[in-house]
């Protein structure tokens, strides 16, 4: 098949490009090109917000085009209008941030309420671009991605606890230690947006809730980077009492208050039903430190997310209680 992948050299983009290229398609990768690209790819480049930007688009057709664009909702309309009659299918890698935010109404399904268009934020951006693939004239798989790890993460939500544990001694652990948690590893939404590709509509592509715990996950994660932490489960009521932030400080872990069913409690059974398939916890621990091993300065962090982590300090303070 012949694969455009509208961005390519960063998170989604480039787990994408990487599995078609493993799968023997025709990979057109096409962004600023100031990363590395893919081995293997066939490289466009243009600045989709500048004028001019997408005349490398011109010309080409394409099986399937998978857009991971998630700012400025101009630049999915433009493309999508430019590819429209040219590629069969499209895919938008959206989020699930898309839904309206709402403490009380868990579990989260495709037709759940959304949030307002008019939203200046990250939900408003995906929802936008949701709406803007609308130019498209053929099928589009809007893809509801939900917190997403692996190896390339550019947050640093995933690293960041790696990273820590691997320094070791008495660490902070937010409880409970049973905590169900919701995740997607990234490489298994790539394979989910080339298996699907020709579907049509939105999708919440998120593990199963309850796919592991945030006790399996710290310590998998500690076992993973050596052993040297020593978790001290604290409640999570005590943590947020202290002013500590979920999600921002303490990544990945939430409370009923900050959003927890919102994020964890996701219904993915439309999802599953077309062919989801998640890897253990273990694999996608692993193969992200073994990834972060491999970079001399650290894992990349996105420049519009501030860095994710908890100050040493504030976490001594908090385990001396």
């Amino acid at each position: 098949m012949r694969i455009l992948v509208l961005g390519g050299s960063g998170f989604v983009g480039r787990a994408v490009a990487e599995l078609a290229v493993a799968r023997g398609h025709d990979v057109t990768v096409f962004n600023r090109g100031r990363r590395d690209p893919v081995a293997g790819v066939n490289t466009l480049v243009g600045d989709r917000l500048a004028p001019g930007g997408l005349d490398a688009l011109r010309d080409g057709t394409w099986d399937t085009v998978v857009d991971t664009w998630s700012a400025d909702a101009t630049a999915v309309g433009a493309a999508a209008a430019l590819l429209s009659g040219r590629a069969a299918a499209f895919v938008y890698v959206s989020s699930r941030s898309v839904y309206r935010w709402d403490l009380d109404r868990p579990p989260l399904a495709e037709d759940s309420p959304l949030a307002d268009l008019d939203d200046p934020g990250y939900a408003g951006d995906k929802l936008r671009g949701e709406q803007a693939t609308a130019a498209f004239d053929g099928p589009v798989l809007l893809a509801r991605a939900g917190l997403i790890l692996g190896p390339y993460e550019d947050i640093g939500r995933l690293p960041w606890w790696l990273n820590r544990l691997h320094t070791g001694g008495p660490t902070l652990a937010p409880g409970p230690k049973d905590l169900p948690l919701q995740y997607i590893d990234v490489r298994d939404l790539a394979a989910f947006l080339l298996d699907a590709a020709g579907a049509h509509g939105p999708f919440n592509v998120v593990s199963p809730p309850g796919h592991t715990t945030m006790g399996e996950l710290l310590d998998v994660a500690n076992e993973v980077t050596g052993g040297h932490a020593d978790l001290r489960w604290l409640p999570g009521e005590r943590i947020t009492a202290a002013g500590v932030e979920p999600w921002t400080q303490l990544p990945i872990w939430l409370t009923p208050q900050t959003g927890y069913a919102f994020m964890h409690q996701g219904d993915a059974g439309k999802a599953l039903a077309a062919g989801l398939s998640c890897r253990p916890v273990r694999d996608t621990v692993a193969d992200t430190w073994a990834w972060l091993r491999t970079l001399p300065g650290g894992a990349p962090q996105r420049d519009d997310r501030p860095p994710p982590g908890l100050d040493p300090r504030v976490e001594a303070e908090l385990l001396a209680l």
